[in-house]
């Protein structure tokens, strides 16, 4: 229903497939990602789908897990545009190349989406040498699945890596844990604790704007603006970066997150869970 000359379909057009075929770039080029989804209009005062929903813009390629090269949150029912710089994936842009797009609906048709990527030759000097996607958690990281790992080889002459991961926090019914109650994030490499933080964003309410749809509530307050694990509606999910150069010397290692205490399901069934992807970059 969905399928086009350019992108096929899946799970209802939840997901939308492409690639492209990159030629070869000389020097270390700065690539953009330019991201716009747009609502689907129902009529003149309203559109199909007003909710917030979580989506993403992932770079497939054999031999890795997917990686989220654009991690984002629609608005209420508003249109987003936003610029992110990917030149860390510059290493993995070249040949064949999948796409996916995914937005977290459930009506249809609900949203359009473009994706364009700008190479500008010359601007990406500080670029890593190699990239390598290391976990894509399907569904999300939840109280009975907490943790997840992903195994790799860091090559011979590499003097420093990063961990690049995207994370955000969610519940089922719009309450508390796990989305308005950040947990712990935890990152081990090979057994041994080395990163702790908690996901945040306080500054939702400067996004109000981008969200048409958001309910009012009887205090006054407004549904867009409340502070979130890691994200905010109508925004980018940026990654946060760690440093790993420290545990990760060349040859074998693995890599594990864990979300500790992650609300469980409820007699209804609702529950909290963590949305999460990560890739490594690594400098020779």
């Amino acid at each position: 229903r969905y399928d086009s000359p350019f992108a096929s379909a899946r799970d209802n057009g939840r997901v939308m497939c492409t690639y492209h075929e990159f030629p070869a770039t000389a020097g270390r080029p700065g690539v953009k990602a330019i991201l716009r989804v747009r609502p689907i209009r129902q009529d003149e005062r309203s559109v199909v789908d007003r909710w917030d929903r979580a989506g993403h813009v992932a770079l497939i390629k054999p031999g890795m897990a997917p990686i989220e090269m654009v991690k984002f949150m629609t608005a209420y029912g508003g249109a987003i545009e936003h610029e992110v710089d990917v030149t860390h994936l510059a290493p993995l842009l070249t040949g064949h190349c999948g796409f996916e797009v995914f937005i977290d609906t459930w009506v249809t048709p609900a949203w359009t989406v473009d994706v364009d990527l700008v190479f500008t030759p010359g601007a990406g000097t500080s670029a890593p040498r190699w990239a390598t996607g290391l976990f894509f958690v399907d569904g999300g990281l939840k109280a009975e699945l907490p943790e997840v790992s992903g195994s790799l080889t860091i090559p011979e002459g590499t003097r420093r890596t990063r961990l690049h991961v995207m994370v955000s926090g969610h519940c089922t019914d719009g309450r508390d844990a796990d989305e308005f109650v950040t947990k712990d994030n935890v990152i081990l490499v090979d057994g041994v604790e080395v990163f702790r933080f908690r996901p945040w964003r306080d500054d939702c309410g400067e996004l109000r704007a981008l969200n048409p749809y958001c309910a009012r509530w009887s205090d006054g307050s407004w549904s867009s603006d409340y502070s979130r694990s890691g994200w905010c509606p109508g925004d980018v999910v940026l990654p946060v970066v760690v440093d790993l150069s420290a545990w990760l010397a060349p040859g074998e290692h693995e890599v594990t997150y864990r979300v500790e205490d992650i609300r469980p399901a409820d007699d209804e069934g609702h529950h909290g869970y963590w949305r999460v992807s990560a890739h490594l970059t690594g400098w020779r």
